[in-house]
């Protein structure tokens, strides 16, 4: 436990100044801080609408947006970006040299990269609901304050989060045994494509294949006859999440014992 805690906060200060860390940060500050302007300098289109469907409407500009490529994505960036620090200063064999072992070393890196998903979608269910109340604030008439959706916000990002797992284990794994930046990277972006066409064309069998996973948690995400007729009831622990939870949890494990016995350079 003590060599993973070392090798987890040895990541954290090895990435602080890199995209990958950055953009978990700046990626939900700037969808919300539009979605933010949209609603404020239309505010009259919105003035109407009851505070449920304001909520909606405000959450569902970045929820469109992760759900069906920026997420995917992302995940494939932030899995590349952990390992490519290694790969970059050519330090896997002083990593893997030093008295800690090779499987703290592997899960810290894939948990600092799991971390990073999680703060950047925790960050947008914060800025979503900061900038949601502030807008009934400065315009009075759009009523955010009228209706609490905190818990239902903050579930459907927990669901995003859980289907973005199983791209995060095979990319973790891909850019660990690939240096270079094309193969990871272009494998991940086709696979995100297919997996948007299968999801949005609802394919029966699209939630077999991790990257259809997100923009099918969203699809999947109400739960029906559920709750009063006025209240929205997040399913979220669906089919997809289910199938990515289980492939994310079975490539980590292949990844290690692949890594264990071979030599990374």
């Amino acid at each position: 436990m003590k060599g993973f805690l070392l090798s987890f906060r040895s990541e954290f200060y090895k990435s602080r100044k890199t995209a990958g860390f950055w953009g978990a940060v700046i990626l939900p500050l700037v969808i919300s801080i539009l979605a933010f302007l949209a609603f404020f300098t239309k505010s009259e289109k919105f003035a109407m609408a009851p505070a449920m469907t304001l909520w909606v409407q405000f959450s569902a500009v970045s929820l469109s947006s992760m759900g069906s490529l920026l997420l995917p994505m992302f995940t494939i960036f932030i899995a590349y970006s952990v390992n490519n620090v290694e790969h970059k200063a050519d330090t896997w064999k002083t990593i893997f040299s030093l008295p800690i072992s090779r499987w703290a070393v592997y899960s810290a890196k894939y948990f600092y990269a799991l971390f990073l998903i999680f703060l950047c979608l925790t960050l947008f269910v914060v800025f979503t609901i900061a900038f949601g109340n502030f807008l009934s604030v400065l315009k009075p008439e759009l009523k955010f304050n009228e209706y609490h959706m905190e818990a239902e916000i903050a579930q459907v990002y927990f669901k995003l989060f859980l289907s973005a797992l199983g791209i995060l284990s095979i990319q973790f794994l891909l850019s660990l045994l690939w240096s270079d930046f094309l193969k990871p990277m272009g494998l991940g972006f086709v696979a995100t494509i297919t997996g948007v066409i299968l999801a949005s064309n609802n394919w029966q069998y699209a939630y077999l294949f991790p990257y259809s996973h997100p923009i099918g948690a969203l699809k999947t995400m109400i739960k029906t006859n559920k709750g009063k007729a006025n209240d929205l009831v997040i399913d979220v622990f669906t089919q997809d999440v289910y199938v990515s939870v289980v492939i994310s949890v079975v490539v980590f494990v292949l990844g290690y014992y692949i890594v264990q016995r071979r030599s990374v350079k």
